[in-house]
């Protein structure tokens, strides 16, 4: 064998060996007990780059089946770093990278890809207020959210013992945070809202965990960036409108009624209430399809 491909299976080799090797949870040198004490102390660490180090390090928790790790610690801690500014860009991308991997990641609990999605809501809404994920990183970040959002079929909410799962919610909040991005133009706004669209009446079943409120928001906050014309959305509000045949009379058209409603309701009140005139492109099209409704 050539010294050349000899040294390229010895790299694959050994970063399929890396990759074999499950990462910790609390990370590699971190009790438990220290983590609550920098959720205490409102994740202060001046040692910048020990925060950045174990920023990277803390992404399996996501994974943890325990909701005061997973949501208490890992989601606040990114949360506050994050929006504190206190990670550095290439902590940010490679962030990136890791979470976009885990939204696809098979948990058989379901915390994972939720928590990634909801993570990277963070890391998206850091490149909306000051950007440094490049155009093909920013293009790659919004087709795993699309992609991951759109095949999200684990509907479960809350849990007094596992805590939040809620993998349809935290998926609009990435979307939320994706189009309010002046770098995303009226065409990746159009896929966002059609993503949207796929998840507002899943069959047979019933919203009550408040996602109905959080899929409007991303058509809200997308419609005052005045891309969209209000007969696109008019178009657009029109297919919740069809929720078949005789919706009374089975769960699943019962189903169908309630998630639609909720949803349109929503978008036509903060429509309404809105000091922003450019959301009023929306009105029409919501007030037809709500009166549609039977």
């Amino acid at each position: 064998m050539k010294p050349l491909a000899i040294a390229t299976l010895l790299a694959i080799t050994s970063c399929a060996s890396a990759q074999a090797q499950p990462l910790s949870c609390p990370p590699a040198g971190y009790e438990r007990a220290e983590l609550d004490a920098l959720k205490a102390n409102q994740w202060a660490m001046p040692n910048d780059r020990a925060r950045n180090r174990l920023a990277l390090a803390l992404t399996p928790c996501l994974a943890s089946p325990d909701p005061s790790m997973r949501d208490g610690i890992a989601f606040e801690a990114y949360a506050h770093w994050l929006r504190a500014r206190q990670l550095t860009p290439q902590t940010m991308r490679a962030l990136a990278t890791d979470l976009e991997a885990r939204l696809v990641a098979h948990d058989p609990n379901g915390f994972e890809p939720p928590f990634a999605a909801l993570v990277l809501s963070e890391v998206a809404r850091a490149d909306r207020i000051e950007a440094y994920l490049d155009v093909s990183a920013r293009q790659r970040l919004l087709d795993g959210a699309l992609r991951y959002f759109t095949q999200v079929r684990d509907y479960r909410g809350f849990d007094e013992r596992e805590g939040w799962r809620h993998g349809v919610a935290h998926g609009a909040d990435l979307l939320l945070q994706l189009g309010l991005n002046p770098a995303l133009s009226a065409d990746h706004l159009q896929r966002i809202a059609d993503a949207i669209a796929a998840q507002v009446t899943p069959e047979g079943h019933f919203y009550i965990y408040g996602e109905s409120e959080r899929l409007a928001r991303p058509i809200i906050f997308m419609a005052q960036r005045g891309l969209i014309s209000e007969e696109q959305w008019t178009a657009y509000f029109a297919q919740f409108a069809n929720v078949g045949e005789s919706p009374y009379a089975s769960q699943a058209g019962l189903a169908r009624i309630h998630n639609a409603k909720a949803f349109l309701q929503t978008i036509y009140l903060n429509a309404q209430l809105s000091a922003n005139t450019e959301d009023n492109a929306m009105l029409p099209g919501v007030e037809a399809a709500l009166r549609a409704l039977p």
